[in-house]
């Protein structure tokens, strides 16, 4: 892994692990993950292994269809909070 230096104007880390279509998505994570990643930095896993820090409005993009597959398959009754 290399180190990149980014201009001022956009100061982000890119922990983005694939191709860039998971970036124009809203991906499905634990709500602890969400909250925990705001509070610390931390990066978080959605459903479809995207793996990334959280820092813009999901509301803006489309959900990741892998990630609503995955989601729609897991089992009911448990406590499945998928959010963006």
């Amino acid at each position: 892994m290399s180190t990149k230096i980014l201009p001022e104007s956009d100061i982000r880390p890119d922990l983005s692990h694939g191709d860039g279509d998971h970036e124009r998505f809203a991906h499905y994570v634990e709500k602890d993950k969400i909250m925990e990643s705001a509070f610390t930095g931390t990066p978080v896993r959605a459903l479809c292994g995207k793996v990334w820090v959280p820092n813009r409005d999901p509301q803006k993009f489309p959900v990741c269809p892998e990630c609503k597959e995955i989601y729609e398959g897991l089992p009911k009754g448990e406590d499945n909070d998928g959010n963006q």
